[in-house]
């Protein structure tokens, strides 16, 4: 029988070690973070508005690790930033803290510390991940986060420089960049219609910049 004190209920304000410990306690639990010390459990996911997109996500992501040494992509990585703050973002890309990273591996294999991308598939502008995860991660040290808004058809992309996020703008190309992952680059408006194609297009010519190769090169020499 279930001990109901170890349940986790959306809104319960929790340290993050009483959280750690009902969750492992509900094996069945799909997903749940605590963002602020309050608890937020996850609601069905649907195809087009959440599963489809993140999925692309994932593909464009790794398409671009795939060609660097310590870079890596986790998808819904459980990541412990501080005391009242345990989440899992839809996805990450962190570099080996071998090789310069600001996060690391724990001994109980879980991550922690600010990685330096994150992204979150959201239905719209009034989601926590605009708001309430937006400013842990900012006040984290996250370097970029980037937030697409699939009911709003919109992705903003934010870098952090002296403690607050700014918007990154498009090229004239509609293209935006990494400032931390040179060579990342996404053709935001083919995300957005789900053109992979184009997107991986797009990718695929940031991975041939001289600015991409340096920064392989400085991964390499790391390790």
């Amino acid at each position: 029988m279930h001990d109901p004190t170890a349940w986790l209920e959306n809104g319960d304000h929790l340290t993050r070690e009483e959280f750690e410990r009902r969750y492992q306690a509900m094996p069945r639990q799909k997903k749940a973070e605590l963002v602020e010390g309050i608890v937020y459990t996850a609601s069905p996911l649907r195809y087009r508005h959440h599963a489809r997109p993140h999925s692309q996500i994932m593909t464009w992501l790794g398409y671009y690790a795939a060609a660097l040494p310590a870079v890596e992509v986790a998808d819904n990585a459980t990541l412990r930033l501080d005391a009242t703050n345990e989440v899992q973002p839809d996805a990450l890309m962190r570099i080996d803290e071998r090789a310069g990273g600001q996060s690391r591996m724990t001994e109980d294999d879980y991550l922690a510390g600010p990685p330096e991308l994150i992204v979150e598939v959201a239905s719209s502008s009034a989601s926590y991940d605009r708001h309430q995860k937006m400013r842990v991660y900012c006040r984290n040290g996250v370097a970029e986060y980037v937030l697409w808004q699939v009911e709003d058809q919109r992705l903003d992309w934010f870098f952090l420089t002296d403690g607050r996020y700014l918007s990154l703008d498009a090229d004239q190309n509609g293209t935006l960049k990494s400032q931390v992952f040179p060579g990342l680059w996404l053709n935001v408006s083919s995300l957005l219609e789900m053109e992979m194609q184009d997107v991986l297009a797009t990718a695929a010519t940031g991975l041939k910049t001289p600015e991409h190769n340096a920064f392989k090169d400085q991964l390499a020499a790391r390790l």
